[in-house]
C-alpha cells in the first residue's frame, strides 16, 4: 500500500497518493471506487513503471479484470474527506487521474479513460493544472477543475471536456445568476443524485463563507449557495451531505460520534429545485424566521410574550431573511446580526471502508 502524505494542510485515507498542485489526489491500493450496483469494486495498485487496475467482485473477491497500465494512475479523491470518483452511472467509462509528487502547478495533466468491460483506454493530455472533478451519467462530458493561480492554489474553474467530439470546450462552468462569484476553496465532502445528474461539493473557503456548488452534469450548469457560516470551518471537514425527500432536499450535517450531537454544530437544509438555503427550525416548533418578515412592533410583542428568550441556538439559527442572490441568510430577532450576506453571492473489495472520525 503506498502511504504518501499530501502536501497540504488536510489529512486523507492513509492510501492517499499526493496529486501535482492543490487537487485532492488520487487513491492506489485502498478502497478504490464501487459500481453503481455495488457489485464491482476498482482497485489500483502502483508498480515500480507501471499501475494495476483491477475490478474485483465484490460477494467473493474473485478478480474479473486486470491490466497493468504504463505509468502511475488512481482512482481520483474528489473530496478531503476520501469519497472518491471517476465512474460514469451507467458503467461505460471509468476515468483515472496521473498520480504525481511535488507542490505546485504542473505543466501538463493527463488522464486516462477506460473502458470498465474490456479495459480498453485511451489518455487525454492537457496543458495546464487540472484534476477530475465529475463525470455526467452517460459517460459523454467529463468536468475538471483547472486551478488558475500560482499565488491561491484554491482558486479554480470549472471545465467541460466532451469525450465524444474529444476536446476541451472554452469557456468555464459557473454560476450565471452570480457573475461576482469568486471560485475558491477546498472540496470537503459530496452528495450526488440517484440518477447522477447532479452532484453537490462542499467548499470550505477560510476568508469568506463555505458554500456549495451544485453541478448539472447533463446540462453544464452550476449554481453556489452560500452557507450563512462566520465561524471556524474546520469543523466543515466533518460534515456529511445527504440526499433527503427523494432528492428535493440536500442535508448538510456534522458526523457525530455520539448519541445525541451539540445543537451549535451548523447543519443546513437546501431546496435542490430553487437552490435556496430552507429556514431552520425551532426547538419548541415555532417558525422564528417567519419574525424576519414582521413589522418591528409584532416583534416587540412578541419579545414580550416570550420574555426574551434567546438561546445560543436561536441566536445563530433562527429567523432568516432571503438576499437578492437567492440564498438565505440569518436575520436575528432581538439579537445582534452575526450572520452578513456573503459576497454575491480480494478482501479489499468485500471490506467496508473505514468508519469517518
Amino acid at each position: 500500500m503506498l502511504r504518501i502524505a499530501l502536501l497540504a494542510a488536510f489529512v486523507l485515507t492513509p492510501a492517499a497518493l499526493a496529486d501535482g498542485g492543490p487537487s485532492p489526489g488520487v487513491d492506489q491500493g485502498s478502497y478504490g471506487l464501487l459500481s453503481a450496483a455495488g457489485n464491482v469494486r476498482y482497485v489500483t495498485l502502483s508498480g515500480t513503471h507501471s499501475t494495476m487496475l483491477e475490478a474485483i467482485r465484490t460477494n467473493d473477491g474473485h478478480v474479473l479484470r486486470w491490466r497493468n497500465i504504463p505509468g502511475g494512475w488512481g482512482i481520483p479523491f474528489v473530496t478531503y474527506n476520501g469519497t472518491t470518483g471517476g465512474l460514469a452511472r451507467d458503467g461505460r467509462a471509468l476515468v483515472l487521474g496521473e498520480s504525481a509528487f511535488g507542490g505546485g502547478l504542473r505543466n501538463v495533466s493527463t488522464f486516462a479513460v477506460v473502458d470498465p468491460k474490456t479495459f480498453g483506454y485511451e489518455r487525454i493530455s492537457l496543458r495546464g493544472d487540472f484534476a477530475f472533478d465529475a463525470l455526467s451519467p452517460d459517460a459523454r462530458r467529463l468536468y475538471l477543475i483547472q486551478h488558475v493561480s500560482t499565488t491561491n492554489l484554491n482558486r479554480y474553474l470549472v471545465r467541460e471536456y466532451d469525450l465524444y467530439a474529444d476536446r476541451l470546450l472554452p469557456g468555464a462552468i459557473a454560476d450565471r445568476t452570480q457573475r461576482g462569484w469568486v471560485m475558491q476553496g477546498s472540496p470537503m465532502a459530496r452528495a450526488t443524485s440517484a440518477d447522477g445528474h447532479f452532484v453537490y461539493t462542499l467548499y470550505q473557503n477560510p476568508g469568506g463563507y463555505p458554500f456549495v456548488h451544485a453541478l448539472d452534469t447533463m446540462r453544464a450548469s452550476a449554481h453556489c449557495i452560500g452557507l450563512p457560516w462566520t465561524g471556524d470551518q474546520s469543523i466543515f471537514g466533518s460534515m456529511v451531505l445527504s440526499m433527503r425527500n427523494d432528492g428535493r432536499t440536500l442535508a448538510l450535517d456534522v458526523s457525530w460520534p455520539g448519541p445525541r450531537a451539540p445543537k451549535t454544530l451548523p447543519s443546513f437544509r437546501i431546496d435542490t429545485r430553487s437552490y435556496r438555503l430552507l429556514p431552520p427550525s425551532s426547538p419548541d416548533g415555532f417558525p422564528w424566521w417567519t419574525l424576519a418578515l414582521a413589522p418591528p412592533f409584532v416583534l416587540l410583542l412578541a419579545a414580550v410574550s416570550r420574555r426574551a428568550r434567546v438561546t445560543s441556538t436561536i441566536a445563530s439559527r433562527s429567523a432568516t431573511a432571503m438576499c437578492s442572490s437567492g440564498v438565505w441568510i440569518s436575520a436575528i430577532p432581538f439579537a445582534r446580526l452575526t450572520h452578513w450576506r456573503p459576497r454575491s453571492l480480494k478482501t479489499l473489495a468485500s471490506a467496508a471502508p473505514p468508519e469517518r472520525l
